[in-house]
């Protein structure tokens, strides 16, 4: 199972950094990577526009992915979500344990719209804040409750996928 893991995120970390991002943490079967926004990186609309692309590139090496189970071949299921906004990192933990993370409302909301690419078939999904600074073919999917925010969030979709339905 390792083993198949660390070729599930190769196909994505190579794309995140190919693009100029830097993957923060391993978490299970997901990971969280951040593109920073600055004078030296280029602006947000060049920034989120990499970030579209690592997402692509990652959707297709795992879609390209398969592996044996018994008789059958497992394809993994893929999802990410994309979002633009501040965020704060660091050493956090306590005692002798840190971890070096990333902490705010932007992270808890692409957390939480990753969670429902699968309900809504899709594999790349996008904030509303996100999909107004990378112009591309955005299709609005709907406002959806998320926990954590008072507010129903606009959740988009690109373009070009068409939705799965899961059985």
């Amino acid at each position: 199972m390792v083993e198949i893991l660390n070729h599930y995120f190769d196909c994505q970390v190579t794309a995140i950094r190919g693009h100029g991002g830097e993957v923060l943490k391993f978490m299970g079967d997901g990971l969280l990577a951040v593109f920073p926004i600055d004078e030296y990186v280029g602006d947000a609309a060049h920034v989120c526009t990499r970030v579209l692309e690592a997402a692509r590139e990652s959707r297709a090496s795992v879609e390209a992915l398969a592996f044996p189970v018994g008789d059958a071949v497992e394809r993994f299921r893929f999802g990410v979500a994309l979002h633009v906004g501040n965020i704060l990192y660091g050493n956090i933990g306590g005692g002798n344990r840190l971890d070096f993370t990333c902490i705010g409302p932007a992270v808890n909301l692409a957390a939480r719209l990753e969670k429902i690419t699968g309900r809504l078939g899709r594999t790349v999904v996008a904030s509303e804040g996100f999909a107004n600074v990378c112009h591309h073919d955005w299709r609005e999917l709907g406002e959806f409750p998320i926990a954590g925010f008072s507010k129903a969030q606009r959740v988009y979709g690109l373009g070009e996928e068409t939705p799965v339905v899961m059985a």
